[in-house]
Formats: C-alpha cells, sequence, structure tokens
C-alpha cells in the first residue's frame, strides 16, 4: 500500500490543503500525520493561514483514512474536536518485511530510540528538518514539516511504496529519497 507521510501542520489551512492536494494526486491508501497538527506553539511563529478550526473541517471528512500520533502540540482538547486518534505517543505499521515505528521525535527519536529490530524504521517529524538516512542498526526517516520547515528545506512530505521513501516538496520535486531494503 502506498503511504503518505506528513508531519508539523501547526494549524496552517494554507499548507493543510496543499497536503491534501498532494495526498489526492499522489492516491496514497493512508495519510499519517506525525503530530503537530493544529496548535502552532510558543516557539513557532504563526504559520501562514494560521486558521486551526479551518484544519479541523479539511481534516475530519477524511478520519477513515488518517492514522495519527500526537505530538508535543497536541492535548485532549485537540481530541475533542478531531475524529480520528491524536493522542497515541506512537504507531506500529508492517509493510513488507519491515517494521516502522512512527511517531513525532519529541519523546523517541535517534538520541531516545524506540524498541527496534534490526533493520527496522524510526519515521518522525518534530524537528521540522527532513531526514533519509541508513543507520547503524536501522533507517532514520523524517518527512520535514508541512508548513513551518527548518535549516533552509522547502515545506515537504512523504511517500512510501515498495519500499522507496520519497520526500517530495508542493511541486512534486523529489528532495531526497532512499530505499529501505
Amino acid at each position: 500500500m502506498k503511504l503518505m507521510f506528513a508531519s508539523d501542520i501547526h494549524g496552517s489551512a494554507f499548507y493543510c490543503r496543499k497536503m491534501l492536494e498532494a495526498w489526492e494526486k499522489e492516491k496514497a491508501g493512508r495519510l499519517i500525520l506525525l503530530g503537530d497538527i493544529l496548535y502552532h506553539g510558543p516557539r513557532n511563529d504563526l504559520p501562514r493561514e494560521y486558521a486551526p478550526k479551518e484544519v479541523i473541517a479539511l481534516l475530519n471528512p477524511r478520519k477513515n483514512e488518517i492514522c495519527a500520533v500526537r505530538g508535543n502540540c497536541e492535548a485532549e482538547v485537540d481530541q475533542m474536536v478531531l475524529d480520528f486518534p491524536v493522542m497515541a505517543d506512537y504507531c506500529i505499521i508492517i509493510e513488507g518485511t519491515h517494521t516502522i515505528y512512527a511517531t513525532h521525535g519529541h519523546i523517541y527519536h535517534e538520541g531516545n530510540l524506540p524498541p527496534l529490530k534490526e533493520g527496522d524504521v524510526l519515521i518522525h517529524g518534530h524537528t521540522h528538518v527532513l531526514r533519509a538516512e541508513k543507520r547503524e542498526g536501522y533507517i532514520l526517516l523524517n518527512p520535514g514539516s508541512v508548513s513551518i520547515p527548518k535549516e533552509g528545506n522547502p515545506p515537504t512530505y512523504a511517500i512510501l511504496e515498495e519500499g522507496r521513501f520519497q520526500i517530495k516538496d508542493f511541486e512534486g520535486n523529489i528532495v531526497k529519497e532512499i530505499e529501505i531494503p
């Protein structure tokens, strides 16, 4: 199944619309949201078209196609307005022979690894910096940020299909990719 990963929308209706347009164009079977969906957080500037209520209205009709994990900006009030679960710290995805540990990144990350077996995949957001690297014993992935990218990166999302992880900008350009053997 083709999966789309996105992180750190931070309440931007503009970038949420761009993300959903990309998801429809990609024809991905699931949209995996890696946290920080509605609130911009006290350390970030307001993203373009900050409108959490509009983001809610855009995402809720797609509740059956979304799998989401809790970011450091999610709170119980977010779960009260979103029609899909957002309070889990992580989710496990089995894709072919790979186990993917998907989380936001504020708890589990390369400095505090979750329980991974040799060859497993850790994907997280939180840093707003895209990554696709083979590490000793595991693969580290980060789709970057949909709305507030850092370190000179463009707004991005990622696609996983048939063992290929591609990070793309909203024009459809591949910014970075890696094969997951």
